[in-house]
């Protein structure tokens, strides 16, 4: 762990993240963390409690003059996106986060940084360690497994907090305040199929897409990014009719909120067709470069002579295959009507795994209505239908309606603006924030949520701005003296 990230200002923060980020923490297995949450609770001699799903609530009185003040629950979630590029050796079951600092960034070496929702953790640890930051009583809520299902937040029970009001600290853009998010559910097609041996005249290529730069499948759904499933299914599309190509294995994706950066696929072609499947190949790469060369800048498709595959997929399957994810949607559905460059609903085709006779596609569908949640879940319900495929909808979440009436909005608002100069950004988000499941056993609980500029959330690239951190730490000073009397 570089030493230079914890002689950054503020060094509380820092400190905190430093800390938590030398604990693995993934998704699902966030048993260390969680030991390692209520350890720090304990050590500072305040009440701590873990829920029966493994949520971590630590409660701290007041300052000295602060007991007239609300109650708040301060609230972020212990995992973190586990993604990494191929060629970084690291197992994030074992290792903690290796940080560094470029310019006005910290950074993580080849793998995700856990910034998302770690700053918001270190955040809420600093204050409950502090001696000299002025707060009411405060709840400190630390969810798990917000990123691969919110059960966290499901299995939250209510009359645990007794908070009036929620700062949710897990948004991305230091000049935004959040008051409503998009809900989701996962849509996964399965089937079998009958598998084949590869006829003697057929070769073996490996194809793969690579050097795509990935995202959060919800907040940057729309900036036009390369999805690799879809690349490749747009490759593989017309080989049969051309070449005879046979498709053998594909494993494409990983975690379905992350826009998947990779996909590999091993095929069986006509060994007379070979020379012009390379050359086509080639000429389809260069093309598809082309046309993604502002956003995907090192964007690779590669093909490569391998071992000639002993099964292939039967072709009619195949072709049921290739022709719905073609016809799946990837991407926008819809924009909102009431907030302006809002995504209402849209579809990650997150993950593709064709291995020993199984298919197995994972999405994850977002929507701020839910009506056309379900009306996008059933078009892609419909789709892989047609092909055989049995269709399963898992992991339903509601989205957060906002509330423009809010009157910590209107605090922090104020606040923001007498800091700052200028007036924040205050919109509903189209990432599923943990506030609307919240709201369901706690519903008079007045929430927000905000944070520092992180960028590149759930890939590798993902950076946390250190002067953002600095403007984001003043504003939580400044809330935490303005939450209003009882």
């Amino acid at each position: 762990m570089s030493s230079e990230i914890r002689q950054l200002q503020p060094q509380q923060l820092w400190n905190k993240f430093a800390d938590l980020n030398a604990v693995p923490r993934p998704s699902k297995k966030e048993e260390r963390v969680i030991a390692f949450m209520k350890d720090f609770g304990k050590n500072l001699g305040l009440e701590t409690i873990e829920d029966e799903v493994g949520n971590v609530i630590i409660k701290k009185p007041a300052t000295p003059g602060m007991e007239d003040r609300v109650t708040i629950v301060m609230q972020s979630h212990l995992d973190m996106v586990h993604q990494k590029n191929n060629d970084t050796d690291f197992d994030f079951d074992t290792q903690g986060i290796e940080m560094f600092v470029e310019g006005d960034w910290v950074k993580a070496k080849g793998t995700t940084l856990g910034a998302d929702n770690g700053l918001g953790v270190a955040t809420i640890m600093a204050i409950l360690e502090s001696t000299d930051i002025p707060h009411p009583a405060i709840e400190a809520l630390f969810t798990i497994d917000e990123e691969t299902g919110m059960t966290g937040a499901m299995g939250l029970k209510g009359g645990l907090l007794t908070g009036e009001i929620l700062l949710n600290l897990d948004t991305e853009e230091d000049d935004e305040i959040g008051v409503g998010c998009a809900g989701g559910v996962d849509v996964t097609a399965t089937r079998t199929y009958n598998e084949e041996e590869t006829p003697e005249f057929k070769i073996g290529y490996e194809i793969n897409v690579k050097g795509l730069q990935g995202g959060h499948s919800g907040m940057q759904i729309h900036e036009g990014l390369g999805n690799a499933n879809k690349l490749m299914n747009r490759v593989l599309f017309d080989g049969f009719e051309n070449y005879g190509l046979r498709i053998s294995e594909i494993d494409g994706g990983s975690l379905r909120n992350a826009i998947p950066r990779e996909s590999k696929a091993i095929v069986a072609i006509d060994a007379i067709h070979e020379d012009a499947f390379v050359l086509e190949m080639k000429q389809h790469a260069e093309t598809i470069k082309k046309e993604l060369k502002t956003m995907e800048p090192d964007l690779e498709i590669t093909v490569s002579k391998t071992n000639t595959p002993q099964k292939i997929m039967d072709l009619g399957v195949q072709e049921g295959l290739t022709r719905a994810l073609y016809a799946a949607l990837n991407g926008v559905y819809r924009m909102s009507a009431d907030i302006p460059d809002l995504v209402e609903t849209s579809n990650n085709i997150a993950r593709v795994i064709v291995k020993d006779g199984h298919i197995k596609i994972g999405c994850l569908t977002r929507s701020s209505v839910e009506s056309s949640k379900l009306d996008l879940a059933n078009t892609l319900r419909a789709t892989f239908e047609l092909t055989g495929c049995e269709v399963e909808f898992s992991g339903d979440y509601p989205g957060w309606t906002p509330n423009m009436d809010s009157a910590i909005l209107k605090v922090m608002t104020k606040l923001y603006e007498d800091l700052n100069g200028e007036k924040p950004h205050v919109a509903a988000c189209h990432a599923g924030l943990e506030c609307g499941i919240l709201g369901q056993n706690y519903p008079e609980m007045d929430m927000i949520s905000f944070g520092p500029n992180i960028k590149g959330a759930h890939s590798p690239d993902e950076r946390a701005q250190i002067s953002s951190a600095q403007k984001y730490w003043r504003f939580v000073l400044e809330i935490l003296k303005a939450i209003p009397k009882k």
